[in-house]
């Protein structure tokens, strides 16, 4: 139905905000806030019969008298005179609609119900592919097209990970979690109502036509018909890796999920059974899953269960192999010539089996270094826990990885690290190696290893 549309709405060359407004108070000054301050490079035409310019452009009285084309409208007009303007719209011919108003089918009440169903009788009419209402509306940070009414998103570091979301709270959540913890995204959306766009026409976008999208994250309420969605992701065939976030589990979740976004949440154990089903990893709490895309998309795949860890301080090691063994994975063992390397690099005092307390080495960043490029070679080991807490002595260890990893090549096995200091000691160093060269940069030991057995999950499903 939108063969070629969509591509139009998450990376338009022209946009129009019905609604724009230079007052603060308005949603119509933050959408213009975030198009402008945020980067887009395309044509911005302010809507407003009230003005002559706003924002240093100029103002239509009506999307129709817009001489250009018009890929993408972001609608923030009230609720009633919002078929109106989509039926001008549709009379333009625009490509594609973010609808922000809300007070539809969500409220429960008939009014809002009966303008719901008359705005997917226009967008059928006019086959225009609509990403709400009542949503924030979607970021491509890819292109810097940050059609939300939240600026601070365009602050998110460009990378693979796209969101799919029933909530625009949990894209915030997720957002500026992701701001915090260096997560490269590439997309992130909010549904809302779900007029025309549900969750198989953006899963299927996604991992068919976006290229930069490598990993795509669901958070799941409720769906209407849950088998068109895992439908669409069984034809994928496993091209992209897909982590879900379902909320709703309880009776409590479930009528709330109702209020929120007009479906109920579901029996929490079929869904549970479905994500095994159909290879989707399900997550329990947004750290795991920020962790875990972050994790996918910057680091080699994790081809077997051996794991070695690498700790600068022999508790958050011990910690680290813990969780392991909980998760499933196994302490990988050395073959004898990574061992003899190892027991060459430290001294006899330290604990050279894995996990191995690198501690006596740590005010030499050069052996830690080699350490780790020596376990990175070995023949029986599949992916790597590089645990470091700051002390004075290894100041100097983050900027060296830094230059190790500038001058060499990715590294081939996933690597997962925990780098931790007071705020500004290593923060400019952590931030240039975090998610390069198949380097990536978690929290904590725990988390880091949680994330290790993450993706050994996936590449089981993936397989």
């Amino acid at each position: 139905m939108f063969e070629g549309k969509l591509r139009k709405l998450f990376t338009p060359h022209s946009v129009a905000v019905i609604g724009a407004s230079e007052n603060f108070e308005k949603l119509g000054y933050h959408v213009m806030k975030s198009l402008i301050k945020g980067g887009y490079k395309g044509a911005v035409y302010p809507v407003n019969p009230n003005s002559k310019t706003l924002w240093g452009k100029e103002a239509y009285s009506s999307v129709s008298n817009i001489k250009g084309q018009v890929d993408l409208a972001i609608i923030v007009v009230p609720t009633e005179r919002v078929p109106k303007v989509l039926e001008e719209c549709g009379k333009k011919q625009v490509n594609g609609a973010v609808i922000i108003t809300a007070g539809y089918r969500e409220t429960e009440k008939d009014e809002g119900k009966l303008l719901e169903d008359e705005i997917r009788r226009i967008s059928e009419r006019f086959e225009i592919p609509i990403i709400g209402p009542n949503t924030f509306g979607f970021v491509n940070i890819t292109d810097c097209v940050n059609a939300s009414f939240t600026y601070e998103f365009s602050l998110i570091k460009k990378g693979g990970v796209t969101l799919i979301s029933q909530s625009g709270g949990f894209c915030h959540l997720i957002g500026f979690l992701a701001i915090e913890e260096r997560v490269g995204m590439a997309k992130l959306m909010s549904l809302g109502n779900r007029v025309n766009i549900d969750f198989p026409e953006a899963v299927k976008y996604f991992l068919d036509e976006d290229r930069e999208t490598r990993v795509i994250v669901l958070y799941i309420e409720g769906i209407d018909v849950p088998r068109r969605l895992f439908e669409t992701i069984e034809r994928a065939k496993n091209k992209k890796p897909i982590i879900a976030y379902k909320s709703g589990r309880n009776e409590k979740g479930d009528a709330a999920s109702k209020f929120h976004t007009g479906s109920l949440a579901g029996n929490y154990r079929i869904w549970k059974g479905a994500f095994r089903q159909w290879g989707i990893l399900e997550v329990q709490d947004s750290e795991d899953l920020i962790d875990t895309a972050k994790a996918l998309d910057s680091c080699e795949p994790l081809m077997g269960s051996r794991i070695a860890v690498l700790s600068g301080q022999a508790g958050p090691g011990i910690i680290a192999a813990d969780i392991l063994e909980k998760e499933g994975l196994s302490l990988s063992k050395f073959s004898d010539q990574t061992q003899k390397k190892i027991n060459e690099i430290l001294p006899p005092l330290a604990i050279r089996t894995n996990p191995v307390d690198m501690g006596p080495a740590w005010h030499s960043p050069q052996r830690i270094i080699s350490l780790l490029n020596v376990v990175s070679e070995d023949e029986n080991t599949d992916g790597i826990l590089f645990l470091n807490m700051f002390a004075s002595a290894n100041i100097s260890l983050v900027s060296e990885l830094e230059k190790t990893l500038r001058d060499n090549e990715p590294f081939k096995k996933p690597i997962i690290a925990c780098l931790n200091a007071p705020s500004g000691v290593w923060d400019e160093e952590i931030n240039k190696i975090d998610g390069e060269k198949g380097f990536c940069v978690i929290r904590t030991p725990e988390r880091a290893a949680r994330t290790m057995a993450n993706l050994h999950r996936v590449s089981r499903m993936m397989e």
